[in-house]
């Protein structure tokens, strides 16, 4: 069953009630969740600094992590406990990968790509739940395809700057959700789908356990990354702004608690943050590339 956003959907409004699929696990993740954006790669990442080489392997994780999760979602379509959240048109990345990949290795990519250590444990528990488990299918599906529609649409204005890739795309399609129009109103039917699921509360509970190791696969990938990049001697350029380990300990400079303070209302402090940005040296260049970063990811914080 392909179910179409121009299909009709649950009734349901999101209402945001604590016993909310959509809400158990935005709060049941958010200390992991931290601890990942706080893995090195990630906030060298968020700066700006980026190796090309580096970069092409996390593309190379990405593939076969999404090849794996794809797949399992093919084969469990119909299942009642996720057919719901099925979306391979608006969602599906392995295709879009292979075309990043194809971009940065040639034609002959698949020759000169391996899945790593840590991407492939990941893999393997994408794997066993959905053969075993499928219903914990959606706490990956959400962990990745709503960070995606959120804090990746930042990363991919960062890494299309610091690595000058194509303003036409190539090498960023990962990033580029061609059949979702609003990724807010997206995200709204996602959840909406997602808390309609006829869950008992036992079943949401293991599903937000699986979301927190969902995360912390990711942060194996992190690390294992960052170490790859021990040995990967190459120019890099710092093209972004101080992130939680640059704020000497005050809270105010911290870019994460300045745009969520932002984006809930706090226009003294959206002012505070664009005249903080603009006295930066490189802030004058790069304000509103990095206000819209941080404005992402205080959306996926306030998911």
């Amino acid at each position: 069953m392909h179910t179409q956003m121009n299909k009709p959907v649950a009734r349901k409004e999101h209402t945001g009630s604590p016993h909310d699929l959509s809400e158990m696990l935005a709060a049941g993740t958010k200390e992991v969740h931290e601890k990942a954006e706080n893995t090195q790669f990630v906030k060298d990442f968020l700066r700006g600094r980026i190796r090309k080489e580096l970069f092409k392997l996390g593309a190379v994780a990405l593939y076969y992590t999404y090849s794996a999760m794809e797949d399992e979602i093919e084969r469990n379509k119909d299942h009642p406990h996720f057919a719901p959240l099925y979306f391979p048109a608006e969602l599906n990345r392995h295709e879009n990968l292979a075309r990043d990949l194809e971009y940065f290795y040639g034609p002959d990519w698949e020759t000169q790509v391996k899945c790593s250590q840590a991407t492939q444990r990941y893999v393997d528990r994408i794997h066993e739940v959905g053969q075993e488990d499928p219903v914990l299918l959606v706490a990956h599906a959400y962990t990745r395809y709503m960070g995606d529609l959120s804090g990746g649409q930042v990363l991919k204005k960062v890494a299309q700057r610091a690595l000058k890739l194509p303003s036409t795309g190539e090498g960023l399609e990962f990033y580029q959700f061609d059949a979702i129009h609003s990724a807010k109103a997206f995200k709204q039917l996602y959840r909406s789908r997602m808390n309609e699921l006829e869950l008992d509360v036992e079943t949401k509970k293991k599903l937000v356990a699986e979301a927190v190791k969902a995360f912390q696969f990711n942060m194996e990938v992190f690390d294992e990354l960052e170490e790859m990049g021990k040995s990967i001697q190459e120019d890099v350029l710092d093209a972004g702004m101080p992130v939680h380990g640059a704020t000497g300990g005050d809270i105010s400079k911290c870019p994460y608690y300045n745009a969520k303070m932002a984006a809930s209302g706090g226009s003294a402090y959206a002012c505070q943050l664009a005249m903080a940005v603009l006295r930066h040296p490189t802030g004058q260049v790069l304000f509103a590339t990095w206000f819209a970063a941080l404005a992402g990811l205080a959306a996926w914080y306030l998911m």
